[in-house]
């Protein structure tokens, strides 16, 4: 019976990465690894987003850094307005069946 040889795991932050890991990580991700990161909780509301990458001998867990935007740009206040809804505010309902049928 052959012994499958067990790969290295190596944990590590993008910013630490040789330049020619950075490439393995391009070539892995082309259209770049947002869709692929996973969320790792390492203790009550302690976490840090990272991404996998495989190579022959190694399987890297690669911490990437992450902003959260969290406010409320003024740019996005103009868009959206000031005006808040109130309780009694009315909100209409509009079928976009119906708006159909108005052309």
């Amino acid at each position: 019976m052959t012994e499958k040889k067990q790969k290295k795991r190596v944990a590590i932050s993008y910013k630490n990465l040789s330049p020619e890991l950075r490439d393995e990580v391009k070539k892995q991700y082309p259209n770049g690894y947002t869709d692929h990161m996973i969320r790792i909780d390492k203790g009550p509301g302690d976490f840090f987003y990272a991404i996998v990458l495989e190579t022959e001998d190694t399987s890297y867990l690669i911490k990437v850094d992450v902003k959260v935007d969290d406010q409320v740009e003024e740019d996005d206040k103009d868009f959206f307005g000031d005006d808040e809804i109130k309780d009694d505010d009315e909100i209409i309902d509009t079928d976009m069946a119906d708006m159909d049928d108005e052309e």
